[in-house]
């Protein structure tokens, strides 16, 4: 009986033990080893950034490669292999080995052995400027590789949420860093300045927690959802690493730090996986040049005879291939270091090239015509929904040509318009600085031809009305030019009785009593107008001559013909 009490003690005591055992929370320290997650979300920022940067310019043009990572496969290494090495590496920061990190680095030397290749051989240009900004912040080296998870090293790399640059800032973040983004220079794609910005701000990242991973970790999805994280873990704050809070992170976020490991081990041990990296086979030796003028990509590849994507690739901050200089506000402007000399001696070529095209103006004058565009015929503008038919016929009467303001409706084609007003579709796109035939809804396009009938107006008149009517219009412009004589006597009819005439800028009384042969005081008094005054765009009722002006001018006619 006492021998099997005994043992019935024994059992529960293992039985209780065992439980304890099963009940017991894993610390910080098991977790870095022992950690799973059967649902790993791969970031698709390096898939999609590393395919662009195989498919640059850069790798096409200034290196080579062998196919070594393509004809020879990755080497299997163990478990225990993988520990050894990961803590062989030279760092400050921990790089624990547990599944989630054996996933990431088996995704780079399996799945991604091209952009891996691409990204060592890009290192050679980039790491030398990282290392720069850490070693003067006195920060950890191996955090120069925190760009090949972000951006796999593409200046260029925007993220779906807008994240852009190598370090992916934010716009936000970027602004509060105190770096400009504008449409013409990004600096959340400058090497040099955002690695300085990036260097700092994980600076400040690190004396807020006191821990690597978990500034790493807030760099990627921000602190406010870092610290969400540890209070739904609970306890204090100082007692938490990354792996602690893993559970509790965003999907993506998760496999930030892993993968921060992951590329620590590739772009060290690639040898040991049969990756080699590309190699330049041009020297990128580089100089830099203070530019302070606006100053087009296009000018100083012309002058200096360097692919414009080459210029690109060294200042990609600059998004529309200008460089925005002023005397106060210099830019930075990196060039091929046997170029900088070059430049220097073409300065004056370079800015020179095509001012017109690539210059801006500062001071633009209403009504001003560029003298390469001033016409040996004067031209009338006309406005289909503001002008009236004297003008028209007044300016007909002077021997102006018009150009019709034509809004494109449904339906239309440049060949169409073309037709309706009777000029080629050639000199459509010429007079517009059209590229192509097509034509938009509500386009407006101005039409230079022959001063229209009363017909033709109306055509301009309806262009803003539905397309329908313009068949019906090309009808009446059609009778119009068919009985031209009829038209005219129309016209003069109505250019010979009182008519309203709208001020345009310029005028003065004086010029406008010539050109309808009144006098200045006729048209006061009709106006009821106390001084000679005129405001442009207000309309002015211009009287019909008086008979005796009309007997007056027949009499100064018949004397010169006696005269001759």
């Amino acid at each position: 009986m006492k021998k099997r009490l005994f043992l019935f003690l024994i059992a529960a005591a293992s039985l209780t033990a065992g439980y304890a055992k099963t009940d017991k929370k894993p610390n910080v320290l098991d977790l870095k080893t022992s950690i799973t997650d059967p649902a790993i979300v791969y970031p698709e920022s390096f898939e999609a950034d590393t395919q662009k940067l195989l498919e640059s310019w850069f790798i096409k043009n200034y290196t080579a490669s062998d196919n070594r990572y393509a004809t020879e496969p990755d080497v299997e290494v163990s478990d225990e292999e993988m520990v050894k090495r990961l803590s062989s590496l030279p760092t400050v920061i921990e790089m624990p080995y547990n599944q989630i990190v054996r996933s990431y680095i088996d995704r780079y030397t399996k799945k991604s052995r091209a952009q891996i290749a691409a990204i060592l051989g890009l290192s050679l240009y980039y790491m030398p400027i990282f290392e720069q900004a850490l070693e003067e912040q006195g920060l950890p080296l191996e955090l120069k590789y925190l760009p090949v998870i972000e951006s796999g090293l593409n200046p260029n790399a925007v993220s779906r949420h807008g994240a852009t640059g190598l370090w992916q800032f934010m716009l936000g973040t970027a602004k509060g860093l105190g770096l400009e983004v504008n449409s013409l220079v990004d600096e959340r794609r400058d090497p040099y300045v955002a690695s300085e910005r990036a260097v700092s701000y994980l600076k400040d990242l690190y004396a807020a927690y006191g821990d690597w991973s978990l500034a790493i970790a807030a760099y990627n999805c921000g602190p406010g959802t870092v610290n969400k994280a540890i209070r739904r873990a609970g306890g204090e704050a100082k007692d938490h690493d990354y792996w602690s809070i893993y559970n509790y992170l965003p999907a993506e976020t998760r496999g930030y730090v892993p993968m921060f490991i992951a590329a620590n081990y590739v772009m060290e041990y690639y040898p040991k996986h049969n990756i080699s990296p590309v190699l330049p086979v041009k020297p990128l030796v580089i100089d830099t040049l203070q530019i302070a003028e606006r100053i087009h990509f296009n000018q100083i590849s012309k002058v200096l005879d360097i692919p414009v994507d080459e210029l690109r690739i060294l200042n990609p901050q600059f998004r529309a291939d200008v460089i925005p200089g002023t005397p106060d506000s210099p830019y930075t402007l990196i060039l091929p270091s046997q170029q900088v000399h070059a430049y220097l001696l073409s300065e004056n070529e370079i800015r020179n090239l095509d001012p017109d095209k690539y210059g801006k103006r500062s001071v633009v004058e209403p009504g001003e015509v560029p003298n390469d565009a001033m016409l040996a015929v004067e031209e009338t503008e006309i406005w289909p929904e503001d002008t009236g038919e004297e003008d028209v016929a007044i300016a007909a009467a002077q021997g102006r040509k018009s150009v019709i303001v034509h809004k494109v409706a449904a339906g239309e084609s440049l060949a169409s318009i073309a037709e309706k007003y009777g000029v080629s579709p050639a000199d459509i796109k010429k007079g517009n600085n059209l590229r192509r035939n097509a034509v938009r809804v509500g386009q407006q396009l101005r039409i230079s031809t022959a001063m229209p009938g009363e017909a033709t107006l109306a055509d301009a008149r309806n262009t803003n009305t539905a397309h329908a009517k313009t068949q019906t219009t090309s009808k009446k412009a059609t009778t119009a030019n068919n009985s031209s004589q009829k038209s005219a006597t129309t016209k003069k009819a109505k250019a010979s009785g009182p008519v309203t005439h709208k001020i345009r800028n310029g005028e003065s009384l004086s010029t406008i009593s010539k050109k309808y042969g009144v006098s200045v005081e006729a048209i006061k008094k009709a106006n009821g107008m106390t001084n000679d005054k005129l405001r442009a765009g207000k309309s002015l009722t211009i009287p019909a001559k008086s008979s005796s002006a009309k007997k007056s001018s027949a009499k100064k006619s018949k004397r010169k013909s006696r005269k001759r």
